[in-house]
């Protein structure tokens, strides 16, 4: 896989701090962090792996955010 592109768009902040927030608390922190697009998405949902800078994406179980990552 290739590496993550730094991209100017993206806030200093990361990822696994939003793991084991509750769902809506994660979107609004990433929000107001600068994060442009916050994607939630069910466990095993099926996405595409185009990078697109400023957004952070969820996995979601329960309500609560299982796993977080860039892009």
């Amino acid at each position: 896989m290739a590496p993550v592109p730094n991209s100017p768009f993206e806030p200093d902040d990361d990822p696994e701090a939003y793991v084991g927030l509750a769902q809506q608390a994660a979107e609004e922190r990433a929000r107001a962090h600068g994060w442009t697009t916050v994607r939630s998405l069910a466990p095993g949902a099926i996405i595409t792996m185009e990078y697109l800078g400023g957004r952070l994406n969820f996995e979601v179980e329960d309500g609560s955010v299982t796993r977080s990552w860039k892009g």
